[in-house]
């Protein structure tokens, strides 16, 4: 890879390193005239940044190489900082919390969090405390970030869940987790819904909203089935978290992850083949970021209308066991048993986006280590002869990374906080219920004025247009 392009590429990955903000939509200021600054300019609009003077600054080959609000980037050492951080770029979550406390609406509700723990997720917990909620968290052992979870603690919302805790223990964590007694859950996955099912911990529960497309899954069978006895909100299919936390966020944060993990070892991105499994949102935000650091991208899906579109993307298509020979090879379906023994054995590199257990299906007590200055590489091994595997087939934005960036989590939980208010003002009976379209609406305005972003009106001639299309004559057939 030519020096200019990978001293770019390093740049933009460093900066979403260290400060986990988005780069899409973001305005950015690229300072000089030389072959690093071309580059940049050009790398930076492939992901969807506008060239201009914003509050980001490259200035390749300078003492600071980027400045944030015209200083170094700021440091982000401890989980406190860290917490703080992502709370100064949250704003519309925060106004959203900010309307729920001023109305009252969460006053005393004891609201349970089930969720990845890091420092977004720690100011959703403090936006509800602070709105008048009684606040506790739940995370997964792989799910959690232990300081984290200690920062929070100190500052008075209790945290279950621990790194150490593995089979029976980890699930009585869930259950006393359960035991506190809560009024919702906000759960990512449905883990926590589905056991209160199990364990006849329903009695209370007033509702519940569920981030995830694989959460919202197993919800939908239970509805059938006559099984799920409290209400849900479909968070993951609100526009305003799919379109842009599955699609921008994670394809960011899994992209950039994946490239830090293979820089470490010498493995460029750029020029080599990748091939993506799944062409939903995800898959869409993870293809188009490895196209612009420079991978071939190939896609394999089993859904004909999205198929279709990844050709019309301009990507090649075909069946993964004759794409994945020598290539990276990208999970986006959020589906157990996506790749296979004769994929890890065929292709070079392997890696989850998203994820569920069991996504690849690997042996890990198999795993060889591969090593970085003398000792184990902490997120990369050798599945036996075949391909490197990253961070053990999970999800690799976590497991090597921060997860997506803060923006895009600003969207999801103030999506998150909508529904919590839709559950306490809306009498709902047990089922998966649609995000309103009005609240969707309201998310986005939210976001485009924190942005400084401008939205049209119609013109009085559109408004009037529209009021005839909706007269009795043209609805009855009589035009």
């Amino acid at each position: 890879m030519p020096d200019a392009l990978l001293t770019a590429e390093r740049l933009v990955r460093r900066f979403a390193r260290e400060t986990n903000l988005l780069i899409a939509g973001r305005t950015v200021e690229v300072v000089g005239e030389s072959d690093v600054a071309d580059e940049l300019r050009a790398l930076l609009i492939r992901v969807g940044a506008r060239i201009g003077r914003g509050a980001v600054v490259f200035a390749p080959g300078s003492a600071t190489e980027i400045r944030l609000d015209g200083a170094a980037l700021p440091r982000r050492g401890s989980a406190d900082e860290r917490i703080d951080f992502a709370g100064a770029h949250m704003p519309v979550s925060r106004g959203i919390a900010e309307t729920l406390r001023f109305a009252g609406t969460v006053r005393g509700t004891r609201i349970g969090i089930a969720m990845v723990l890091e420092p977004k997720t720690a100011q959703l917990a403090l936006l509800l405390r602070d709105a008048g909620a009684e606040v506790a968290v739940y995370a997964h052992p792989d799910e959690i970030d232990p300081d984290v979870a200690a920062a929070l603690r100190a500052r008075g919302i209790p945290v279950d869940g621990d790194p150490a805790l593995t089979g029976s223990a980890e699930r009585e964590a869930a259950i006393a987790f359960l035991r506190r007694g809560h009024d919702l859950l906000l759960d990512d996955g449905s883990h926590l819904i589905r056991l209160a099912h199990e364990e006849e911990l329903v009695t209370g529960l007033r509702g519940a909203a569920e981030e995830t497309t694989s959460g919202l899954t197993p919800l939908r069978l239970m509805a059938e089935e006559g099984l799920l006895r409290i209400p849900v909100i479909a968070v993951n299919d609100a526009p305003m978290k799919t379109a842009f936390d599955n699609r921008y966020g994670t394809g960011q944060s899994c992209v950039f992850a994946i490239a830090d993990v293979l820089d470490t070892v010498g493995i460029g991105v750029r020029d080599q083949p990748a091939v993506v499994i799944g062409y939903g949102p995800v898959g869409e935000g993870v293809a188009a970021h490895l196209r612009a650091l420079g991978a071939a991208v190939s896609i394999t899906e089993t859904d004909p209308v999205r198929a279709l579109r990844a050709a019309h993307d301009g990507y090649e298509t075909g069946r993964l066991h004759a794409l994945a020979p020598g290539a990276l090879v990208v999970s986006a379906t959020g589906a157990p048993h996506t790749i296979d023994p004769d994929t890890l054995r065929a292709a070079r590199i392997v890696a989850v986006a998203g994820g569920v257990p069991g996504e690849v299906d690997v042996d890990v007590a198999g795993l060889l280590p591969v090593e970085l200055a003398g000792t184990a590489h902490p997120h990369l091994e050798r599945a036996g002869d075949g391909a490197l595997l990253i961070a053990r087939g999970g999800c690799v934005n976590l497991a090597a990374a921060e997860g997506n960036p803060i923006e895009i989590m600003d969207l999801s939980f103030a999506v998150q906080l909508s529904a919590v208010s839709q559950l306490l003002g809306t009498v709902l009976p047990a089922g998966v219920h649609p995000f309103p379209s009005e609240s969707d609406e309201a998310v986005a305005r939210a976001a485009l004025a924190a942005r400084g972003e401008s939205l049209d009106v119609r013109s009085d001639a559109q408004l009037r247009a529209q009021d005839d299309w909706r007269s009795p004559r043209y609805r009855d057939g009589a035009a």
